[in-house]
């Protein structure tokens, strides 16, 4: 029973709203709902009970099989109250129980009742619980009465008679299905939720069919709709026409787009906001088709409903991204939202600005932002900060006013991703721009000295080690390192340990002084910190067991982790104590480690190379030990990748078969990996025949075939070609599978001696060029490539065509050369207008090879793309551009 309502205090203003289901528990509310079963009913009380039960009901209260039907069946005794209210709530408690089958029938007749009702409140909610709780089998018996609903003279009957038949399209399509021509006339409906509801279950019917969701738009955009509701659907129905029909269309022609620019001068604002944003979302919208968007949304920025000026901001911060020249216009109305009191909408106003400012604007709007910054929470704060690193790397030349204003905000009071935003924004800047490393990094080491979290802590200080050396005046960092020696926890005094012994092997005037630093902190509490001083003193003394020379100390200090971590620590687990010590070059390179039995599609039998043997074993070692294993192949050499494994044949088929490609130098080993599904046989003599002729530089050597392949056994056949050493040969393997089909016997599991011939067609196999690269990471790319050198670089500039999409380049160009993506650049932002990415691998001959690529696309969505090329060989640096050449 609810508390009675009472009056707060002015001195209780921390207490929590009163609420006046405060305490409800479901045993008294199950207790009450005995009045259901009154000789005289009290139509006021038993509608407090039911809103009762709904808020437990709503409040994820879950209620027995045996509590529902007590529930269910006393609520249905309310069907003889005529009163109205009562009424309405049981509708609401009969949809929410969600009866089941049985207990579906008990209500059934009333609610047909009801529908022929002629009060139109009982009919409107009659048509919607009844479809919520009915079947297929009892909705083809009220068919004819929904169809007649849709096409009621009361707008409330046929908005329901459409949401239900909107619910229905997911269960029962092929019913809804047959009433297009009811909800075609209530498009045409005055009532402006009539038309809304029915264009969109016009559209739902329709949606698999474009060239009948075509018509529709076509047909209601000559001006048949008059609500707005109704209106703004038909605008996203519309551009998705123009987004469909647009790669078939030539440079220029834009359907509809008349249509669209016409609901700019709507009457109703949602109509005109609607056909802005969907101009604006256009794909390679024009300068001059922008135009009549902006002028609107400029107009919305002044307007006094707080959620117009929402809307018009957030979305030209959107267009800003991709078009900042077109939005510069509204600037002097988008400066006036600072000062808004929504901070959302004055959040976005900055972000905006910062897009479409030029050079000599920065310092006013640094100003500007300044004061605004302490009135925000975290999360907008990290919105503004990564506007502020995009308009720096945009204007580098105020990268001073920008960097001190970083600074500033650093010192302030803040939560973890606020201060990790700022820091990611310095670091990014100082890799940027050369000029602002020295005033970069001093800001990163003023913050260590009182930064309250760890891994910022610990990210600065590797930052730190790989930048400050080479300043002109290293030294000066030396007492901010030393200081968290001194004075933070155990991982951060590891990791400035590591950044000293950084600054001793590449600076040799300090070698001395690190030297020291790194003797005291021998005696340090923590193991890992004495482990690291010990290892960085031997390393920095130029023990023989670490590196002869100083080039060995930096490559073992700066030189990139050329294998997984995963991967590492699998084989230092297996690594077993012996004289021999472990060797870090027979760790797999392999980015993802595959189990060894191959992954089947469902209702497949396992078609891999057996049972999986125990523990974290890579594919690369299980395929090594059996390919090693076969006589035939020992004289190939090393194994240097195995591919995933390839279906050629469809799922449920009567034979299944996957191939997995093995490269070698100068060698390819195609394993086919074969399953008989058919109990009633058995097949033998089981090999593949491959067709080479378009391979021209492959010739077969070798064939194994498979001696017996029962059904659900897994078999393997194998057959192995010769190609030029090092040489990316491609082509494409016709294949088609040869055996001897022996019957079974059923009863006694024999098959017959005598078989016959037969052959099955597989599916063709293809070597491409990404076969030929392993996927290897770097943990630092940039170290990575300027340890390389420029010698062996090559580079070029290629015109790619027109492209949907930067993101769509992106992934086709790694697909391409199979290789790794590194720090996350396989990622391109939403609207981006050019964006580079950072590839890694090694090339077949294990060499390593490392990849710039920079994309840009214009508004005609014409992609450039430049490509930089870094390997240890300049042939291989050749190589991959006629590799991207040919793709």
């Amino acid at each position: 029973m609810s508390q009675p309502f009472m009056k707060k205090d002015d001195d209780h203003d921390e207490e929590e709203e009163f609420s006046p289901f405060l305490g409800i528990e479901k045993g008294a509310v199950l207790q009450e709902a005995r009045v259901f079963h009154d000789p005289q009913l009290d139509a006021r009380k038993c509608s407090q009970v039911i809103t009762k039960l709904l808020y437990l009901l709503n409040q994820g209260e879950t209620f027995i099989k045996t509590e529902a039907t007590e529930v269910f069946f006393a609520v249905t005794k309310l069907f003889q109250s005529k009163d109205t209210v009562l009424r309405r709530m049981v509708y609401l408690m009969i949809k929410e129980l969600s009866p089941s089958a049985d207990e579906v029938i008990i209500v059934t007749s009333s609610l047909m009742k009801d529908m022929n009702s002629k009060t139109d409140m009982y009919r409107a909610n009659a048509i919607r619980v009844l479809c919520r709780i009915t079947d297929g089998s009892l909705l083809t018996q009220i068919e004819r009465y929904l169809k007649q609903a849709i096409v009621d003279k009361n707008p409330v009957v046929a908005s329901a008679a459409l949401v239900s038949g909107i619910y229905l399209l997911q269960t029962n399509p092929e019913i809804v299905k047959r009433w297009s021509n009811e909800v075609q006339e209530a498009v045409q409906s005055r009532a402006a939720l009539v038309q809304f509801h029915a264009l969109a279950l016009l559209h739902q019917i329709r949606q698999n069919d474009r060239l009948a969701v075509s018509k529709l738009v076509t047909s209601l955009t000559k001006g048949s709709v008059r609500s707005p509701l109704a209106q703004c659907l038909l605008i996203r129905y519309t551009s998705q026409v123009i987004r469909e029909s647009s790669a078939n269309l030539q440079a220029g022609e834009r359907p509809f787009f008349d249509y669209l620019e016409s609901c700019l001068r709507h009457k109703a604002e949602m109509v005109v906001f609607e056909a802005a944003r969907a101009i604006t979302e256009l794909s390679g919208v024009t300068s001059r088709e922008l135009t009549p968007a902006i002028t609107v949304l400029q107009l919305f920025l002044s307007s006094s409903k707080p959620v117009l000026r929402f809307a018009a901001i957030r979305t030209l911060n959107k267009v800003a991204s991709a078009h900042p020249l077109a939005v510069t216009n509204c600037n002097i109305d988008m400066e006036s939202l600072i000062s808004d009191q929504n901070r959302s909408i004055a959040t976005l106003a900055i972000t905006t600005l910062l897009k479409t400012g030029n050079e000599s604007s920065v310092d006013r709007l640094m100003k500007q932002i300044t004061n605004f910054m302490s009135d925000i929470a975290d999360e907008f704060k990290v919105v503004v900060v990564e506007a502020i690193r995009s308009l720096c790397l945009k204007f580098p030349l105020k990268y001073r006013s920008m960097m001190n204003f970083l600074s500033n905000i650093l010192r302030e009071e803040g939560g973890f991703d606020y201060k990790k935003a700022i820091v990611d924004s310095i670091v990014i800047l100082i890799r940027e721009i050369p000029d602002a490393k020295e005033i970069g990094l001093f800001h990163l080491c003023e913050f260590i000295e009182d930064c309250e979290f760890t891994y910022l802590s610990t990210q600065i200080l590797h930052f730190l080690g790989n930048e400050g050396p080479k300043t002109s005046d290293p030294s000066k960092y030396i007492r901010y390192i030393y200081n968290r020696v001194i004075l933070e926890n155990a991982t951060v005094r590891a990791c400035a340990v590591s950044t000293l012994a950084k600054f001793g092997a590449m600076v040799d005037s300090l070698k001395p002084r690190i030297f020291i630093l790194l003797r005291r902190c021998l005696f340090d509490s923590d193991d890992e910190v004495r482990d690291r001083a010990t290892l960085f003193l031997n390393t920095l003394a130029s023990d023989a067991s670490v590196g002869e020379t100083d080039e060995d100390v930096k490559d073992f200090l700066f030189g990139p982790l050329d294998v997984p971590l995963a991967n590492l620590e699998t084989s230092l687990r297996n690594y077993e104590a012996s004289e021999e010590p472990f060797d870090i070059s027979s760790v797999p390179k392999e980015v993802k480690s595959q189990p060894l039995a191959e992954k089947k599609a469902p209702g497949k039998k396992p078609t891999g190379l057996g049972v999986p043997l125990s523990g974290p074993t890579s594919a690369v070692d299980g395929y090594e030990k059996l390919l090693s294993s076969i006589p035939e192949f020992s004289a190939f050499g090393k194994l240097f990748k195995s591919s995933a494994p390839v279906e050629l044949t469809e799922a449920e088929t009567e034979y299944s078969v996957n191939v997995v490609k093995h490269i070698f130098d100068s060698h390819v080993i195609f394993q086919y990996n074969c399953t008989n599904t058919i109990a009633e046989q058995l097949l033998e003599q089981v090999t593949v025949f491959v067709d080479a002729s378009e391979a021209e530089d492959f010739s077969e050597v070798v064939s194994k075939p498979l001696r017996s392949l029962p059904c659900d056994s897994p078999g393997q056949t194998f057959v192995a070609f010769e190609k030029p050493e090092g040489v990316p040969a491609i082509g494409k393997f016709s294949n088609l599978l040869k055996f001897v089909v022996k019957e079974v016997d059923p009863s006694t599991g024999e098959a017959e001696e005598e078989g016959v011939e037969d052959e099955y067609q597989l599916e063709d196999l293809e070597i491409v060029a990404a076969d030929y690269m392993l996927k290897v990471g770097v943990s630092n790319f940039k170290n990575a490539w300027e340890s390389m050198g420029p010698d062996n670089e090559r580079v070029d500039e290629y015109g790619l065509g027109v492209k949907e999409s930067l993101a769509e380049t992106v992934r086709a160009v790694i697909d391409i050369l199979g290789m790794q993506p590194c720090e996350g650049t396989e990622a391109v932002p939403n609207n981006s207008r050019s964006h580079t990415c950072l590839l890694s691998g090694v090339f077949v001959g294990n060499v390593k090879v490392l990849v710039r690529v920079s994309f840009g696309i214009d508004g005609s969505r014409q992609v450039a793309m430049k490509l930089a090329v870094r390997s240890d060989d300049p042939d291989i640096s050749e190589k991959i551009h006629e590799i991207v050449t040919e793709g």
